[in-house]
């Protein structure tokens, strides 16, 4: 068991050394398409927080309006 182990963290090293000297992460890495990428979703999200906001609006002037109207029931 204790054989198998160390193989197995061995093999980890091993195989994971190379990953972690892949470079830098920088701020600039991320290139011209990541940008158009991100900025796509948030356009999408600015897109439908201009009628939440709306319907938020003329809702909260629905529940706190003075103007009572009844229903008409059938």
């Amino acid at each position: 068991m204790k054989n198998t182990l160390r193989n197995t963290l061995i093999a980890l090293v091993t195989f994971s050394s190379s990953a972690f000297a892949a470079g830098s992460t920088s701020a600039s890495g991320g290139g011209l398409l990541l940008s158009l990428f991100v900025g796509f979703f948030a356009l999408i999200i600015v897109c439908q927080l201009v009628p939440a906001t709306i319907m938020l609006i003329g809702i909260l002037k629905g529940l706190f309006s003075r103007d009572s109207k009844e229903v008409a029931s059938h």
